[in-house]
């Protein structure tokens, strides 16, 4: 009988102490794209990171303070010679390591990063005389620094840049080349019959390269709307009333000075904001941007099944594994892969471009966090477009295999027979009457042989020129003027 005694109880399972991973340096990444998928989307880091952020403020506040001395627009400003300017701007270019750390120390006392900034670029004004010599004004030149400023007038510029940058530099060129990749593909293959399935079912054929086409066409589309967006920054204070600026010094044009700042630094100026720039551009790019990402999704689930219709054959990359059990799978891992990246991406964009721009009145700070994201949200596209590139390059089109899906569906000729037919009748030639539902009661639900298909045209009491085309007439050869539309409309 059992009882409730403790001799009878179960010895206590102890479970081992576990490393606790979050104590390793240097630090395991959190995420998939600083982890697993790093070597695809490294070239954002330059662009999109936290150190990319504090670099380009760096490079606001430098340009800004170098604006300043040279009108002068503040009295009392020095003048700057060529080897003061040159040592500013290095604080940008040689912002490395060293200096994220510094300035992170720096942070952790003012809990304020673009104060921090500030600092930093205070303590490199102090240390100038040691590189410049005891002759230098950069000493003197510390109130400068942040002049008039409040922080989003920092920042938004500096988001401005990097998504600037990250569009231009690296997301761009990786997404034109995958369009022009997926254009030759399309080229090559403008004149392979393809029979096509509408609602899942077999229809009238196309050709391989015209269904590509289709999907290039659609990405450049994308890209052009994506190459001439505009990044927009502003520079007018803690409600963008130049309130301080024109308090602390009068009589200044300072629009003006805003509008030649933020257009010397490749950006379109923005004349009316609250505290924040209203952030409307970024949602337009985004929205552009996820629009091509969710065309990419298209060419990739389309892809996915003419792989599993066996159109195209994977080319199997020595020594992978495709299944952990079953040796013969080639699996669409790289499409399946675009997939999910593609649909992150896109959460994150939607996801940004619907709260960037609403700020609530004057200022709220739902957008500073908001925009960390950014880089992921990138990140993501790119990975997905890397993916699709690749996974493009690993295809072989299985010719007999769409030849013989073709043969295996001469129904598909019913359009064009009944076509002809109601043209025949126009023309007035007699028998033509109910064309459609003569070639539906023939076709529909029914496999039919080339043979079976000829007898019935050579039957229907065609114009003995239409009977000779019809009868001429294949599912491979049924494609229109496909291969002509690629060479013809594919830019």
């Amino acid at each position: 009988m059992p009882t409730d005694s403790a001799d009878s109880a179960a010895p206590a399972v102890t479970t081992p102490q576990r490393a606790t991973l979050a104590d390793i340096t240097p630090p395991i990444a959190l995420g998939p794209l600083d982890g697993r998928y790093r070597g695809a989307v490294a070239p954002l880091v330059d662009h999109l990171s936290e150190a990319a952020l504090n670099r380009e403020r760096l490079h606001v506040e430098v340009e800004w303070l170098i604006a300043l001395t040279e009108g002068p627009v503040v009295p009392g400003a020095p003048a700057l010679s060529d080897a003061e300017k040159a040592y500013l701007r290095a604080i940008v270019t040689d912002f490395d390591a060293a200096g994220i750390a510094e300035l992170g120390e720096i942070e952790r006392v003012t809990v304020h990063d673009v104060k921090a900034v500030e600092y930093y670029i205070k303590r490199r004004l102090e240390a100038a005389p040691s590189i410049l010599g005891e002759g230098t004004v950069l000493p003197s030149a510390g109130e400068l620094v942040h002049f008039a400023c409040t922080s989003e007038d920092v920042n938004n510029l500096s988001y401005a840049l990097m998504v600037q940058g990250a569009v231009r530099d690296v997301w761009l060129p990786a997404a034109t080349a995958l369009a022009d990749q997926l254009a030759d593909m399309a080229r090559e293959h403008a004149a392979v019959p393809l029979l096509s399935r509408t609602h899942g079912q077999p229809a009238t054929p196309s050709t391989l390269g015209k269904e590509i086409a289709v999907l290039a066409h659609r990405l450049r589309r994308q890209l052009r709307r994506i190459e001439g967006a505009e990044y927009l920054g502003k520079l007018n204070g803690a409600t963008g009333t130049y309130g301080a600026h024109t308090v602390a010094v009068p009589g200044v044009d300072w629009p003006g000075v805003s509008k030649s700042f933020v257009e010397s630094l490749g950006l379109t100026w923005n004349p009316l904001t609250t505290q924040v720039e209203s952030h409307d551009w970024q949602a337009e790019l985004y929205s552009d941007l996820a629009r091509f990402n969710r065309v990419l999704h298209n060419l990739s689930t389309d892809v996915w099944t003419y792989i599993s219709l066996g159109f195209f054959k994977q080319i199997p990359v020595p020594g992978a594994t495709g299944s952990s059990t079953m040796p013969h799978k080639v699996n669409p891992i790289r499409f399946e892969n675009a997939e999910a990246n593609l649909e992150i991406s896109c959460a994150l964009l939607d996801t940004l471009a619907s709260t960037l721009v609403t700020s609530r009145l004057q200022r709220d700070l739902t957008d500073s966090t908001t925009q960390r994201n950014i880089g992921p949200a990138f990140g993501h596209s790119l990975l997905a477009v890397d993916n699709v590139s690749r996974g493009l390059r690993a295809l072989a089109v299985n010719a007999d295999l769409l030849a013989a899906d073709l043969d295996a569906n001469w129904e598909v000729l019913g359009e064009p027979i009944q076509s002809a037919m109601r043209a025949a009748s126009v023309a007035g030639v007699p028998g033509m009457e109910n064309p459609y539902e003569r070639l539906k009661d023939l076709t529909r639900g029914h496999r039919l042989t080339g043979e079976e298909m000829r007898e019935f045209v050579q039957g229907l009491g065609l114009p003995d020129d239409v009977t000779r085309r019809l009868t001429d007439l294949t599912p491979g050869t049924y494609t229109g003027i496909a291969e002509q539309l690629v060479a013809d409309y594919l830019d």
